[in-house]
């Protein structure tokens, strides 16, 4: 059964041939809108947000439907079922472990193996009358097609970049235009993903807060409100300017900012906002030359790491050009934390007249 919390419009047995297969809806519900907006702000409700694998009817399929093959992520399923509005089509659903098409195929849960197994296991040529599968374009690096092939007998067709060119494409004779094959991803489409990467950052800012307020609170005399708020407020707001600046700003205009490295751009941009809010306070204590390079140091390569985190989402990386950048950027951010821890320490030991 799918699970309980995720609800398709309608799912119901279909009599005669098919009856063990489950039909589904092409229409959203309420609900799907409301899921397709918290599996983009919400990490841990995205893992959880999955259907069983099987083979789904959209409309009235016969033997002679179209197959198109999907990933578990309910959104992934949602949107192709949405596609399919006015067709009557088989969707076969792959166990992805709830990860989307891309992701999935990179990480080689829609794959080959899982495709041939999942045929064999509804008896997928014992529904159809003809012998072909469409699979998205985008899950075509986990799919070998002559595999499938010789393990099935079902020739693969890699269909569109975006299920919203499905009709069209079946309408070609199942053959992509140019564009077809082209990943936009653009202003929007990377907008749209930010809160995924905002959410989670925020949550480490209030801790990361909480630390800088102790820190600059302290006083030989006890933890004071007002040193904590005077002091640690600038921290704070640089830290806030780091999440935006690698969260948001660095994502939404990607390719404009110099360099193909994710954790450059993120340093670019960290750099520019963290020198706009400092010369922005004109407080004696940020003109103190430990606190002003322990936070130009740090906090533009906070940037830099929460910009680097969004290669997942990305479609300007492969998996070693990650893995390269990551064997680069994670020493720097380690040293150049821990030089920033020392700055400062070194800047509170003076004050309290330690040293």
């Amino acid at each position: 059964m799918i699970d309980e919390n995720i609800n398709i419009l309608e799912l119901c047995k279909k009599p005669g041939q098919f009856e063990s297969v489950n039909r589904v809806s092409s229409e959203w519900s309420r609900s799907d809108y409301l899921g397709s907006i918290k599996c983009r702000i919400s990490n841990s409700f995205r893992m959880k947000y999955k259907i069983k694998p099987g083979l789904y009817a959209i409309g009235e399929p016969d033997g002679n439907s179209d197959v198109f093959v999907s990933a578990n992520y309910k959104l992934s399923f949602d949107i192709l079922r949405k596609a399919l509005n006015g067709l009557s089509s088989w969707i076969l659903v792959l166990d992805t472990k709830g990860i989307n098409v891309w992701c999935a195929a990179g990480k080689g849960t829609f794959g080959t193996e899982e495709l041939v197994k999942r045929a064999k296991e509804i008896k997928l040529n014992g529904i159809l009358n003809h012998r072909r599968i469409i699979v998205p374009q985008l899950g075509a690096v986990g799919v070998n097609a002559d595999a499938v092939f010789k393990q099935t007998g079902f020739k693969v067709y890699f269909g569109p970049v975006y299920a919203k060119d499905i009709k069209t494409y079946l309408n070609a004779g199942r053959r992509k235009t140019p564009e077809m094959r082209k990943v936009k991803f653009s202003m929007l489409d990377r907008l749209v993903l930010t809160p995924r990467e905002i959410i989670p950052a925020l949550s480490k800012f209030f801790i990361f807060a909480v630390i800088a307020l102790l820190f600059f609170g302290i006083q030989p005399t006890g933890i004071l409100f007002k040193s904590a708020w005077v002091c640690g407020g600038p921290f704070l707001l640089l830290g806030l300017t780091s999440v935006i600046a690698g969260s948001f700003i660095t994502p939404v205009i990607l390719p404009f900012i110099p360099f193909r490295s994710f954790a450059l751009k993120g340093w670019i941009a960290g750099i520019l906002l963290a020198m706009l809010v400092i010369f922005s306070f004109n407080l004696p204590e940020q003109k103190n030359f430990l606190i002003f390079s322990a936070e130009i140091i740090f906090f533009p390569m906070a940037s830099s790491y929460l910009a680097l985190q969004f290669t997942g989402s990305a479609t300007f990386t492969n998996m070693s050009g990650v893995k390269k950048e990551l064997k680069i950027a994670l020493p720097v951010y380690l040293i150049s934390t821990v030089i920033s821890i020392i700055l400062l320490v070194i800047y509170k030991l003076h004050k309290l007249a330690v040293i």
